[in-house]
């Protein structure tokens, strides 16, 4: 028991310390910004990659210190009502808003401020505030709903709950699926149809492989970032192709065509549902092996909201674990994209053209190391993509 108390004591202090730290760096920002930094793709991607490691460290510790430490129960009985089915419900709100409100000077310095240092946003400081605001409101109350339909779950079943919740996460995925590109997306950029000539040239590439219907929306992202990027979100009749204002600004139409097609890539390919049914997989492990470790605590008290914690925690943990897993299967998606666009246009050359536009303007590295790429990266390196591509000439 005292080792356990020593290393929740270590968790607390690291997570703690670390945030204490960025209020000290966030107050000295505030008050004098930092200067701009010579646009270094190694350097913002070392930047990067640390800031990467040192956030899922002190998460880990984080979430250890509040499961196995006091918070979990000093919020509960803050928050604690007469109906116990609410009880999870108003736990989750108030840990999610105190989370938002300790990882708000963290966010500032390691997201705003590198971004802005390295001449990748012009975005104020109020607009960035208005959004994460948006993002912890909307976090909170998807949060708070999920975590009432678990506890009930855990409540009611205490030996199958995992297989139950299980059950409930694929039409949860496939709702997220529908409901981000519809309702949460628009809460933060403007999404309208993409016109001109550009649009009529992308609709003839997409009705040559049956999509000629595809929604196919300009963005305008650069009311955060001055990075490119277009993507494919959504199911069924949601699915849409979305392309950044950035993108369509500072691209020519021959690369562009090349970059939607590789979306159109994924669409074609079905890659959202492929993805859905990826993470359902890996939830049932993940609940399978948490019920394992909480088995305890479920059964002793199931229903108290520290016991969701600690289920959240293991979550957490394990997943790290299947994230090279997860990451290994994005990456064969952005291969075989990247294939369909070259059948697709026939211009692979004009590929390579428009990946190392991208590098550019993204401040992206050409290769990172190898085990990050393994552990982390969605994406294979810039640097082996247009390789392959200019092989393909």
């Amino acid at each position: 028991m005292n080792t356990r108390k020593s290393l929740v004591g270590i968790a607390a202090g690291i997570s703690l310390g670390y945030v204490a730290y960025r209020v000290f760096e966030a107050a000295r920002e505030l008050r004098l910004p930092a200067p701009a930094m010579p646009a270094d793709a190694a350097a913002y991607g070392r930047r990067r990659r640390a800031l990467a490691l040192a956030g899922i460290l002190r998460s880990t510790a984080g979430t250890a210190a509040f499961a196995f430490g006091g918070g979990a129960n000093a919020i509960d009985r803050l928050t604690r009502t007469p109906w116990g089915w609410l009880r999870p419900v108003t736990f989750t709100a108030v840990a999610q808003l105190l989370e938002a409100a300790l990882e708000l000077p963290v966010e500032f310095v390691e997201g705003y401020t590198l971004e802005r240092r390295y001449g990748l946003s012009e975005q104020t400081r109020r607009a960035w505030l208005t959004e994460r605001v948006k993002e912890t409101l909307v976090g909170a109350a998807v949060s708070s709903a999920l975590a009432g339909l678990f506890g009930a779950v855990i409540r009611r079943n205490r030996a199958a709950w995992p297989w139950i919740a299980s059950a409930g996460a694929f039409p949860l995925f496939v709702l997220a699926n529908v409901a981000v590109p519809l309702w949460i997306m628009p809460l933060f950029n403007r999404f309208e149809p993409l016109t001109g000539p550009l649009e009529v040239r992308l609709r003839a590439l997409a009705a040559r492989y049956g999509c000629g219907d595809a929604a196919i929306l300009r963005v305008d992202m650069s009311r955060q970032t001055k990075k490119a990027n277009a993507y494919v979100a959504g199911v069924a009749r949601t699915h849409r192709i979305v392309i950044g204002d950035t993108l369509l600004e500072g691209f020519p139409p021959d690369e562009i065509e090349f970059v939607i097609a590789h979306e159109l890539g994924h669409y074609v390919s079905k890659d959202s549902w492929r993805m859905i049914g990826l993470s359902q997989l890996v939830t049932t492990l993940l609940l399978a092996a948490a019920s394992i470790t909480t088995r305890a605590e479920v059964r002793d008290d199931g229903e108290h909201p520290r016991t969701l914690a600690r289920v959240f925690f293991w979550i957490s943990l394990f997943s790290q674990v299947a994230r090279p897993a997860l990451c290994a299967f994005s990456r064969s998606r952005e291969w075989a994209a990247d294939r369909f666009a070259v059948t697709a246009t026939q211009a692979p050359r004009t590929g390579a053209a428009a990946f190392a536009r991208l590098r550019a303007q993204n401040l992206a590295e050409d290769e990172q190391p190898t085990w990050y790429e393994f552990f982390f990266s969605t994406h294979p390196s810039l640097k082996a993509r247009i390789a392959h591509l200019e092989l393909s000439c």
